[in-house]
């Protein structure tokens, strides 16, 4: 069914406090020269009942030397960092997650370590094979190529200060990170960002009704974040970086169409609430 987009020139927007979540620095007892990572995990939306990954651990690398590049699923073949440098362990011990209990702002603490002041450029993901995806009541397994099973790197600027606590978020995309398969498996191929939450922003707000079962994506360019809503129609966009964002509210129930709401602006490090709760129509009662 084909669904219309309703349109909305949205100019004014409500300016909240500076963003307190993610990658922020707060004092902490700590031994001289010595501060603290605490790593964190997120999920964007995806249509299914259950997305089951098993973490196996989580390392941060300190290279003072030039960061590798990483291609798009968080992967590199650049085996500098690992000769130049030293990598330190977050999370050593093996654990299930359900990536949709971690959805519309909410986090899992995956672990934190005490390092020695300086630049960490690197985190690096390590999965185990317990990987499991539930789809309309169904339980099938979610097979990783042997390739990936190295681990997965993401490049990160964290700057470690003696005292300092900082909070880092891993957003597993678990839309992207399926891959249905010919003959009716699934693969994992993880599509991972890290999320810096000091210099980053947020888009949140209500909209019903309920039944209409919406997805909500941020749109800036060629990026797009998304999030459901929890079941009081509330959500939460969040590591959003500065620029103009356009925000489309798509239902999955096909008796309503989409709606969109264009050109909110987003200064650094600034949080945006919509005043009013965005009302979805029905499918034919537009005017």
């Amino acid at each position: 069914m084909r669904r219309l987009f309703k349109e909305f020139n949205f100019s004014t927007f409500l300016l909240l406090a500076a963003a307190v979540l993610g990658f922020s620095a707060c004092s902490t007892d700590s031994d001289d020269g010595n501060g603290t990572l605490r790593v964190m995990l997120t999920d964007a939306p995806a249509a299914y009942n259950e997305v089951n990954i098993e973490v196996e651990q989580v390392l941060v690398h300190r290279n003072e030397d030039a960061v590798p590049e990483e291609d798009g699923d968080g992967e590199n073949d650049d085996d500098d960092a690992d000769e130049n440098g030293e990598w330190h362990v977050i999370l050593d011990e093996s654990m299930t997650i359900n990536l949709l209990d971690y959805q519309n702002g909410e986090t899992l603490e995956l672990g934190e370590t005490e390092l020695e002041a300086g630049q960490y450029s690197q985190i690096r993901l390590m999965l185990g094979d317990d990987n499991t995806i539930v789809v309309d009541g169904e339980t099938y397994a979610l097979t990783t190529p042997s390739a990936q099973q190295s681990g997965y790197k993401l490049n990160v600027n964290a700057d470690i200060e003696e005292g300092e606590v900082y909070e880092l978020i891993i957003d597993f995309d678990a839309s992207q990170s399926i891959v249905a398969t010919g003959a009716g498996g699934f693969l994992l191929k993880p599509v991972l960002r890290t999320v810096d939450f000091e210099e980053q922003g947020s888009i949140a707000g209500t909209v019903m009704p309920i039944e209409a079962e919406p997805f909500v994506y941020a749109i800036h360019g060629q990026d797009t974040v998304g999030t459901q809503p929890d079941d009081n129609g509330n959500f939460q966009l969040t590591g959003l970086e500065e620029g103009t964002y356009d925000v489309l509210f798509a239902p999955t129930n096909d008796s309503y169409v989409d709606s969109l709401v264009q050109d909110i602006v987003l200064e650094d490090a600034e949080d945006f609430e919509f005043e009013a709760t965005i009302e979805l129509e029905e499918e034919g009662l537009l005017n």
